[in-house]
């Protein structure tokens, strides 16, 4: 397709322009991660439907359109990847933002809460579903000589995202109201989505950059490493990935769901805790570029494995010492490493199975994250429950950390060349 070029990038030389590929993806997952400010709308949503439409509903209910949002994404990311190979990352990304616009855009015409789920947690979760892998598949293209870092980068927008737009939704809400805030941020995320995702591209095919050289595979792999979904599907190198990959979202998103519920636990003061979140944000966004460089450097079953490392002592510090340092310091690390997992997946699919086939791959991989999501709080509030508090949680992190440590020194290495059929 004619989105297929290297001639140039923005005007500029292509070694140059692709930073620029990376900035607009940053932007790009800055929007779509904007799914992560869902607190600030639970309270005035309650609100709104309890006073102004006189219905009976729980901020319980008004967290639900955030956990069908969640799903939906993971989704639709598998079934998303044949048609950027197929339509070009730009045409792609502008379905995928246009339908996060409208899924924002149609929650400001809700006048029930199961019209959320639809609206909002089922358009807007596809949308962000087949636009979030694109900047990360082009990134993954361009750069295959700093692919985790380039990838970290471009999720970095994602993690990033609560810490700036959660402020900006708390100001818009006090001023013109939910309804309209969702109707402001639905507009916005069209017209910023539909711009930034104009000149996506990926290069040609054997492009590399300049004084750039694959380095040697190892015995027994194959030199492009190169493949398809079906085939990545059948080696024990893709479980090893799916299950650090679950195993890694799920203890890093039983932690810092709950990381607000815990300070206060412990004694910290509730306005000091929401703050912390905030600053814990900022580690989570940073996570992923730092976790990107690890796995470029040190090899993605290295960067695993320290993660996961990093998971268990924080969770055994604030489990045997709770206290407001030791708090801080957990929440720091748990934050980093689950950003740290955004990048260290991603890289480690181009690493190990190549790119011709990288969005339909990661698509299959990313429903770890999904299956993280979705189980990862609802298993800390049975801990809670069963044990009488959050700080319950904790011995079970360490023990998911654990056995993540096992299963990616097992398995999470290069794989055997694909069987040519």
């Amino acid at each position: 397709m004619s989105e297929n070029t290297t001639a140039t990038i923005l005007g500029m030389d292509p070694e140059k322009g692709r930073w620029m590929l990376v900035l607009l993806g940053l932007i790009i997952n800055l929007c779509l991660g904007t799914i992560y400010s869902w607190s600030v709308f639970v309270a005035p949503l309650t609100t709104y439907f309890t006073t102004e439409l006189g219905q009976t509903v729980t901020a319980g209910d008004i967290l639900l359109p955030f956990s069908v949002f969640l799903a939906f994404f993971a989704v639709a990311m598998p079934f998303t990847g044949k048609y950027i190979e197929k339509y070009g990352p730009r045409n792609v990304t502008i379905v995928g933002g246009v339908m996060t616009g409208l899924g924002w855009l149609l929650a400001s015409f809700a006048t029930s809460v199961p019209m959320l789920y639809v609206v909002y947690g089922i358009i807007g979760g596809i949308g962000v579903g087949i636009a979030y892998g694109v900047p990360v598949a082009v990134a993954a293209r361009w750069f295959p000589d700093r692919r985790g870092l380039a990838v970290g980068l471009t999720v970095l927008g994602f993690g990033f995202s609560a810490f700036f737009t959660a402020n900006i939704a708390g100001w818009l809400i006090g001023t013109y109201g939910v309804m309209n805030t969702f109707r402001i941020f639905g507009v916005a995320f069209v017209i910023l989505i539909i711009l930034l995702a104009l000149p996506l591209k990926f290069p040609t095919a054997g492009w590399t950059p300049r004084g750039w050289t694959a380095p040697a595979p190892v015995a027994g792999q194959a030199v492009t490493c190169e493949f398809r979904r079906d085939q990545m599907l059948r080696s024990p190198s893709f479980v090893g990935l799916w299950l650090c990959y679950f195993i890694g979202c799920l203890a890093g998103l039983m932690a810092i769901s709950i990381a607000k519920p815990v300070g206060t636990d412990i004694g910290v003061e509730a306005g000091l805790a929401v703050m912390l979140v905030g600053v814990f944000a900022v580690f989570n966004g940073f996570g992923r570029p730092v976790f990107g460089a690890i796995t470029d450097r040190f090899s993605p079953r290295n960067a695993a494995m320290f993660s996961f490392i990093l998971i268990a002592g924080a969770s055994l510090l604030l489990w045997q010492f709770p206290g407001e340092l030791m708090y801080i310091i957990a929440f720091v690390i748990l934050w980093g490493s689950l950003g740290g997992w955004l990048a260290i997946a991603p890289a480690s699919t181009g690493c190990y199975f190549g790119t011709s086939d990288y969005p339909r791959c990661y698509g299959v991989v990313f429903l770890a994250y999904g299956a993280g999501a979705i189980a990862g709080p609802q298993l800390a509030g049975f801990i809670k429950t069963s044990t009488g508090s959050y700080l319950g949680v904790f011995p079970y992190v360490l023990a998911l950390a654990l056995i993540g440590l096992v299963i990616a020194w097992a398995l999470l290495k290069p794989p055997q060349a694909p069987a040519t059929d």
